[in-house]
């Protein structure tokens, strides 16, 4: 399809959408004419040429990062993008923002940073595509918050954009079994339980991360990549090669085709972000078990898209797919054991088949997702993707509890062979710090109930992930007889009976703020009930004599986080008070 003399398209794409849009639609404002000749000085001195300023602006925004495994891969993807883009009639330009690993970070004041850094990228990408007025934008995300945010900012600036993800780590081999950052903080616990030797911790420390790409299970990042996949942000197909495949430089290349076909087609990220392409992402997550992570990563993303979206939703949607990927961590198989059975892209296909989800949703190609899962090619003999008539489970794994302990929601992940009742005296903590020690001393016992407090949104602030504690416990043999619960959240890696995300959180008076060590607390899976064995009165006469901690933080970027931030149970985005808008 040919650009007009204009800078514009003519005629009518396969889906529909009209071609004759200003394919330099915001760039033009910004370098054209006798009055912008400042601007394209300036751009002339970073080697672009006057033929160069004379296409469309495609920004590139990357999350390259050298501090973890998992975005490591992005500046080399990053340049077969842009290969992509100039071969394509574009003129792309780089960006980049920040990235937090989750599991370099997990256990210290670090993780208090991750969920935090969303909210970053998504106002940092939002920024620099608002100031350089670029007229596409296409983000390169990997670890666990990357992707969510370039959602967001995508969501905001609603200019022709899709994601491409950066691909998962290949597993790495400890005694002829695969395994994956989970394996690690789950052998800490079992080393200072004393069931696993000093030398060994260290031998699968070595072996554990072989190289470059998101952690390898299907972890928060890998739920996400997928779940982008099924609501129609990133190409479907393109998640599943690992980080270090070959592969990944051809899906580079065509994707920086893409980001101009989407231009010339005029789709823009609100034009995807429907309700039924959240229903087809919230379907994705339960029917490969994946992260608890995704409830706050979409939540915040229907915000931004203007689409009603509740945490309830989550459960009536899981509850009507069945799980059929068979992927750590409740299951068998890594990440890339997914690729070689077939893909996200076979997910896909088994679900569209089963009429699990909504054939009809637009992908970035122009397909419908119908069309576009219907390429999947199975690998004889797999067994990691099963089929919806015979599924590893009849309902997903994301289950949403309330009780008078939850009144807004609580999230847990079940595998199908967890217990589906508890009752268990409270072991109360105010931090995940002093939950760690205990845990480390070996001061909690069958039947417990371990609760976590005042890390939520603003408490924490930063909502801060609990694999620490968790595979603490798992590690520890502890798994299958000690609940968990807290207004923080959980690493994708988490299994067992832990509940996260409790609204209202405990900095905010929120009931969990009113247990007392010793309490009994109540998980019954099956009535999604999360309760304590206390009268009401007493809940409110305990919270009337409550008074909220002075903050942890009082000033810079976690003071700013949670002064704006909102409830998990709204996908915890941070919003600027009402009372202070104009004409409030």
């Amino acid at each position: 399809m040919a650009a007009g003399q204009n800078g514009t398209t003519n005629g009518t794409a396969p889906n529909g959408h009209r071609t004759n849009a200003d394919l330099r639609h915001n760039s033009r404002t910004i370098i054209d004419g006798n009055s912008r000749a400042g601007a394209r000085a300036m751009l002339k001195a970073t080697g672009l040429t006057d033929e160069d300023l004379a296409k469309p602006m495609i920004g590139v925004a990357s999350t390259w990062i050298e501090t973890m495994p998992c975005n490591l891969g992005l500046r080399r993807l990053a340049q077969v993008v842009k290969e992509g883009i100039r071969a394509a009639g574009g003129t792309p330009m780089e960006l980049n923002t920040v990235a937090i690993s989750d599991g370099v970070t997990m256990g210290t004041e670090g993780m208090k940073t991750s969920l935090v850094s969303r909210e970053v990228i998504a106002d940092s990408v939002e920024l620099v595509g608002r100031g350089h007025m670029f007229d596409a934008i296409i983000g390169l995300g990997a670890c666990d918050k990357t992707l969510p945010g370039l959602a967001m900012a995508l969501a905001r600036l609603n200019v022709p954009g899709f994601l491409l993800y950066g691909g998962t780590i290949l597993p790495g081999y400890f005694h002829d079994h695969e395994v994956t950052i989970r394996s690690v903080y789950e052998a800490i616990g079992a080393n200072a339980a004393g069931k696993m030797s000093d030398a060994d911790l260290k031998a699968l420390e070595d072996v554990a991360c072989p190289g470059a790409g998101a952690c390898g299970g299907q972890y928060t990042a890998n739920t996400m990549a997928m779940a982008m996949e099924f609501i129609g942000l990133s190409p479907l197909g393109t998640a599943s090669a690992p980080a270090v495949d070959p592969r990944r430089e051809e899906i580079g290349r065509r994707a920086g085709e893409l980001i101009m076909d989407l231009l010339r087609r005029n789709v823009r990220p609100l034009d995807i972000l429907t309700r039924d392409a959240f229903e087809n992402a919230i379907a994705g997550v339960a029917a490969s078990g994946g992260s608890t992570n995704a409830v706050l990563h979409l939540l915040a993303l229907a915000q931004e898209a203007n689409v009603p979206l509740t945490i309830e939703d989550f459960d009536v949607i899981s509850r009507r797919t069945p799980l059929i990927a068979d992927m750590m961590p409740g299951g068998q198989y890594s990440a890339a054991d997914l690729d070689k059975a077939g893909g996200t892209i076979l997910v896909a296909q088994r679900m569209v088949e089963a009429g699990l989800v909504n054939g009809d949703m637009p992908t970035p190609t122009g397909e419908t997702f119908r069309q576009a899962a219907s390429a999947a090619v199975e690998t004889a003999g797999q067994d990691v993707v099963h089929t919806a008539d015979n599924p590893l489970k009849a309902s997903g794994g994301l289950v949403i509890l309330k009780g008078n302990l939850a009144p807004e929601g609580a999230v847990i992940k079940l595998f199908g062979y967890e217990r589906l009742m508890h009752r268990g005296p409270a072991r109360v903590f105010d931090s995940e710090h002093s939950a760690s020690e205990a845990v480390a001393a070996r001061q909690i016992n069958e039947g417990d109930v371990v609760v976590i407090r005042y890390e939520g949104p603003k408490g924490g602030p930063g909502m801060q992930e609990m694999l620490g504690v968790t595979a603490a416990l798992i590690g520890q043999d502890l798994g299958g007889s000690v609940a968990l619960l807290t207004d923080g959240r959980f690493s994708g890696a988490t299994k067992g009976l832990m509940v996260g995300h409790v609204a209202p959180e405990a900095q905010v008076g929120g009931p969990i703020a009113a247990i007392r060590e010793g309490d009994t607390i109540v998980l019954d899976i099956e009535a999604r009930r999360l309760d304590v064995d206390l009268p009401d009165e007493e809940i409110r006469a305990r919270l009337d004599e409550w008074a909220p901690p002075v903050p942890r933080y009082t000033s810079g970027v976690l003071a700013k986080y949670a002064a704006l931030v909102g409830s998990a149970a709204e996908g915890a985005v941070t919003r600027v008070p009402a009372a202070l808008l104009p004409g409030s």
